[in-house]
């Protein structure tokens, strides 16, 4: 038996129970892993709460990182004692889990379970956007909205380092000051200005090649705004609601411009792809060019709270539970 996370029925932080569960042995192609460290995103919120559709009952989380405990038939690559992180599918939320064993990495050296667990997600996430998406180059001007959450902090270290400009908005001046202290050239506060009008200026006139957006609703359309002819619009999230369907003749009147509406689990689907992606980002956080800020670390029995400061844009980089 092992402590997990339980949905029942969704809705709000209070639908997740604290239960033991059986787990059992792992099958053919599976490892089970005993966890050290678990991610918080706020895709789970969209799982809590129905957005996105999961059999009932569940556990919630995608994230994780601990210790290969057993392994199943036909697994020869992951043995007892192995190091492992994932961004993969529910049933992170708990003490111990089941887990296609070709959808883990091993952790190098050099990187803890707790970084590791922070980034995989948020972190993969931020490497198909910036190297995959829209391939960021020395020169370009970037946009990124929530500049100071998990995905925000990443993309801002990583796209400075790549030779971007980067313009970053942010909720508050707090937040603001930890996104300029992570590489971003301007801070612009969208509870107080406009953010297109401050793009336009920032760039006289010039623009943004790409704009990274995990907001959704409230910073639609404005984000089209803010790019220069042909610039790419990638809307990642929806962390205030989802974008309505728009005339995509807004496209053309704006530039030509691209849009797309990207996942993470699309572009990991081949075993080759995670693998890559991961390493790539374990790179960059190896060689000291993007730190992975873990702000807070709660226990299981308190995600309802984590989740509450989540939904209500409280929290700033990563978040982990200490199972």
């Amino acid at each position: 038996m092992v402590k997990a996370i339980r949905i029942h029925a969704v809705g709000g932080p209070e639908v997740m129970a604290l239960e033991d569960v059986e787990i059992g042995a792992p099958g053919p192609g599976q490892v089970r892993v005993r966890h050290t460290a678990i991610g918080v995103n706020f895709i789970d919120v969209y799982f809590r709460t129905g957005a996105y559709p999961a059999p009932l009952p569940f556990t919630p989380g995608n994230e994780g990182a601990g210790v290969v405990d057993a392994v199943g038939a036909g697994v020869s690559d992951l043995a007892p004692g192995d190091r492992v992180a994932y961004a993969a599918g529910l049933g992170a939320y708990a003490q111990a889990r089941l887990i296609d064993a070709d959808r883990l990495v091993k952790i190098p050296d050099g990187i803890s379970d707790e970084q590791a667990a922070a980034m995989m997600l948020k972190g993969m996430t931020a490497q198909y956007l910036l190297r995959r998406t829209y391939r960021v180059k020395a020169g370009d001007t970037v946009l990124v909205h929530a500049a100071a959450g998990g995905v925000g902090l990443i993309l801002v270290q990583w796209a400075k380092h790549l030779g971007a400009t980067v313009i970053g908005t942010v909720g508050s001046p707090e937040k603001g000051e930890l996104a300029r202290s992570k590489g971003c050239d301007h801070v612009i506060d969208y509870s107080r200005e406009s953010f297109p009008e401050r793009v336009a200026e920032i760039t006289k006139g010039a623009k943004c090649q790409v704009v990274y957006d995990g907001v959704g609703k409230a910073t639609f359309p404005g984000s089209l705004d803010c790019l220069a002819p042909l610039g790419m619009f990638a809307s990642y999230g929806s962390a205030s609601g989802k974008i309505e369907a728009f005339d995509i003749g807004l496209l053309a009147q704006k530039g030509s411009l691209f849009a797309t509406r990207p996942t993470l689990f699309t572009y990991v689907a081949k075993r080759e792809d995670l693998v890559a992606s991961a390493q790539d980002l374990f790179a960059v956080v190896a060689s000291g060019a993007v730190e992975i800020p873990v702000h807070a670390r709660a226990a299981l029995a308190d995600v309802g709270d984590v989740h509450r400061a989540l939904e209500g844009r409280r929290t700033t980089g990563a978040t982990v539970l200490t199972p």
